[in-house]
């Protein structure tokens, strides 16, 4: 964790899409560190500096290189936006443009012939079939404890490992251990409800299982634990929880429901309705583990909870079901727990009459309205009515526990198996997806001029904003800006497990139509946070300080005024993106603007944004849709799809994206500054080319303090005069000028400098002058 500077977020959630958790740097610094504990003699990187500093970046390749030389790692990354610096550190390095183009070149070139030189040298002094391979099995099994399979990757067995932690645990059990001696319809409904409840309470683990899938799958790859062994722990580890619930539950509808109030009934109704919980969460957990897709996993849990409401014997009695269907009560669990916990709450019990028919009747000449009634007699016995109405006996109720146990014992068997059978998450090849009779014509024109196939959608190389052919600027249809942005002394304080910790400390600064400012700092110095601040998307902790619009106070119309384009691209997978920004037009824009307008003003963000190739292709998952830079234009022309009339923020708007893309994403921010809009935006690894596309920059250090705020200058002038005449040496002529900046204040885990440059800065007469 120091080495990757995670100490500090030890008690700190990973968090995701919407749990707030740690920086989106620190996220990535989570899953190096994560592959980079595997021990792996192959490993392949794509694109792991993505949302990391330069310094950062600089210092995880830096590792690499290390783990290469000294563990004899190979190592293949495929990097973005990547420095010379972090260039320099790499053996080889490969450029490629289209696959055809770069394989023909490859194949012509002397880089090849070497490579084949190499593979030649390297069979000949390690023939396949020679005594290495066999030497490095005898080692391998010779490392390996006994009873563990020759293919394993582990180096004891399971069973092995689960006596080593059982011992711990006994062993801390006796560790210092003092030597000394020391109604019927009624009731029938609240059963069926509280067995129904208990036993769907475990719908929800589908979404849960899918949602750790991509970790379990990464792991296992990673050799870091048998797939079975995480579901069982799972398992396990969900049964105190599943106890709590299902207590708080019971006990409440138990004695709400005025059941009968005797220990030993109460104790069996739990029973079943707990043991039914357990059994249903490993039928539905079965159902997760053996569907490929979560879409698939509903739909059969959807026709499977209609089966089982139907046919648990309430809503319809055994008897009168269809007999082509009537099998499904057989394989139902929850109809044996119904009939278990129905005839232990009616065993033994008579039920005085409440009518009796008819009500002048005299001796025998009389009988209970009722299932199970005797003539002349005035009670009714609860065994008689549930064997009358349901055709259940009492004797079945030990038999359906067996039945139960039964079933959660092959379902929990079976879900483990399908577990370990289907962890593989398939192919990561992006292409994109369009609905029927909406793939572009130029797809299915294009023929290939080798072997006349027709393209795929993903081979189709989409541009990002750029300018057209004629030089006209799309750029105009967006509403010219004229009010200022500013914040003064924004403070930011949240408490983590029972410790205030301060995010942001005293940030100022303003932004307004006309420029484009970045907000830069070293990973998780609390860039995105003040982002949220600003844009008011904050809902934990406390936030102080004053924030204006033309020197007044925000008005409740603040966040309709500005876009906000997040980090993490998160869109419907199932809409197409015209359809995802007209959504946004149609919700965001006043209702005094007509339909017509903004669907036109939609085609106008589409072709601003080079978007026609694909305005008709589904958004999809990643893999199955649109790519990394594909999402993130969409991304941005949703928020601009609303006529923001304020302010557009933009979180990482570059990350993921290569070296072209990324120029052509801040080209178009710099287009649309110089069309009016004003536009904050969070960068990572700016190129020197890239960085001077500002016009002012906000540099934070770690706790959210402020390095620096004002213009850059032309050719970074001015920011690099600010650091030289406060004790930094001066950037040389061949340094990128944000590269040098994250290094004279020590970015980066290890990362030092020798002054306190928030304190430089509050010193200086540059704060004052705002």
């Amino acid at each position: 964790m120091a080495i990757f500077g995670l100490s500090h977020t030890v008690n700190t959630k990973v968090g995701d899409d919407y749990v707030r958790g740690v920086s989106g740097g620190e996220r990535k610094r989570v899953s190096i560190a994560e592959l980079t504990l595997s021990g792996a003699p192959v490993a392949c990187w794509d694109n792991s500096t993505r949302g990391l500093d330069s310094a950062t970046a600089l210092e995880f390749t830096q590792a690499l290189r290390v783990g290469a030389d000294v563990m004899g790692g190979t190592y293949a990354v495929a990097i973005y936006q990547a420095s010379q610096a972090i260039y320099d550190i790499f053996d080889k390095a490969i450029v490629p443009r289209t696959p055809r183009e770069f394989e023909e070149y490859w194949r012509q070139s002397q880089a090849f012939k070497d490579m084949q030189a190499e593979i030649e040298e390297s069979e000949n002094t390690y023939p396949i079939g020679s005594s290495a391979l066999t030497e490095l099995r005898e080692a391998r099994q010779q490392a390996q404890a006994k009873h563990v399979r020759p293919k394993s990757p582990y180096t004891i067995s399971i069973a092995m490992q689960v006596k080593l932690i059982m011992s711990l645990i006994i062993g801390s059990l006796f560790f210092d251990t003092p030597q000394v001696t020391s109604s019927f319809f009624s009731k029938g409904s609240v059963l069926f409800f509280a067995i129904l409840l208990n036993a769907l309470l475990s719908v929800s683990e589908i979404n849960t299982l899918y949602a750790q899938r991509p970790i379990v799958s990464k792991h296992v790859s990673f050799a870091f634990y048998y797939a079975w062994v995480e579901a069982l722990a799972g398992i396990v580890s969900d049964v105190p929880i599943k106890f709590v619930i299902s207590t708080v539950f019971n006990v409440i509808i138990y004695f709400l429901g005025d059941l009968r109030r005797e220990p030993g009934n109460f104790f069996i109704f739990f029973l079943f309705t707990f043991v039914t919980t357990l059994t249903m969460s490993a039928i539905f957990r079965t159902l997760a583990a053996a569907t490929k897709t979560i879409s698939q996993a509903l739909a059969f849990a959807g026709v499977m909870v209609l089966a089982i409401v139907v046919y648990t014997g309430f809503t319809i009695q055994r008897s009168y079901m269809h007999p082509w269907f009537k099998w499904i009560s057989w394989i139902n669990p929850v109809a044996y727990a119904f009939e278990a916990i129905l005839v232990n709450e009616v065993h033994n019990q008579r039920y005085p009459c409440a009518d009796i028919v008819p009500p002048y009747g005299q001796g025998n000449n009389f009988q209970c309205p009722v299932a199970g009634a005797v003539a002349g007699e005035t009670s009714v016995s609860g065994d008689a009515w549930v064997e009358s109405q349901y055709g259940y006996k009492y004797t079945h109720l030990w038999r359906n526990l067996g039945f139960i146990f039964a079933f959660q014992v092959f379902f929990y068997v079976l879900y483990l198996f399908a577990t370990q059978m289907n962890t593989d998450l398939g192919s990561s090849a992006e292409f994109l997806v369009f609905r029927r009779g909406n793939v572009p014509k130029y797809m299915l024109e294009e023929k290939d001029e080798e072997n006349g196939e027709i393209a795929r959608p993903g081979d189709v190389d989409v541009a990002a904003p750029q300018d057209t052919a004629n030089g006209e600027d799309k750029t105009d249809i967006l509403p010219p800006q004229t009010e200022i942005f500013t914040w003064r002394n924004v403070v930011y304080d949240i408490t983590i497990k029972g410790e205030p910790r301060r995010l942001l400390d005293h940030v100022s600064g303003w932004v307004r139509p006309g420029t484009l400012t970045a907000l830069m700092g070293v990973s998780g110095a609390g860039k995105t946070t003040l982002l949220d601040a600003l844009a008011q998307r904050i809902s934990v902790g406390v936030i102080t300080g004053d924030m204006f619009v033309n020197g007044k106070p925000l008005d409740p119309s603040f966040q309709r005024k500005t876009g906000y384009c997040q980090q993490q691209d998160l869109h419907l997978e199932t809409t197409t993106v015209r359809e995802a920004l007209r959504f946004s037009a149609m919700l965001r824009q006043p209702m005094t603007v007509s339909k017509a307008e903004k669907y036109a003003f939609v085609e106008g963000v589409i072709k601003m944004l080079n978007m026609e190739d694909f305005a008709e292709a589904v958004v999809g998952s990643p893999g199955e849709g649109l790519n990394v830079e594909q999402r993130k234009l969409l991304t941005i022309g949703v928020e601009l799809a609303a006529k923001p009339q304020l302010l557009l923020f933009l979180d990482e708007p570059t990350s993921g994206l290569d070296s072209q893309s990324s120029w052509a994403i801040v080209t178009f921010l710099r287009k649309l500054a110089n069309n009016g809009q004003a536009v904050l935006s969070t960068i990572h690894q700016p190129s020197a080319i890239l960085f001077q596309e500002f016009d002012r920059l906000l540099f934070l250090a770690k706790g959210g303090r402020t390095v620096y705020f004002g213009d850059i200058g032309e050719n970074c002038e001015t920011l690099l005069k600010y650091f030289s005449d406060h004790g930094a040496e001066p950037c040389g002529p061949d340094e990128n000028p944000a590269e040098y900046m994250l290094n004279v204040v020590g970015a980066g885990p290890s990362g030092k400098s020798t002054q306190d440059w928030p304190e430089v800065w509050n010193a200086s007469p540059q704060p004052r002058k705002f």
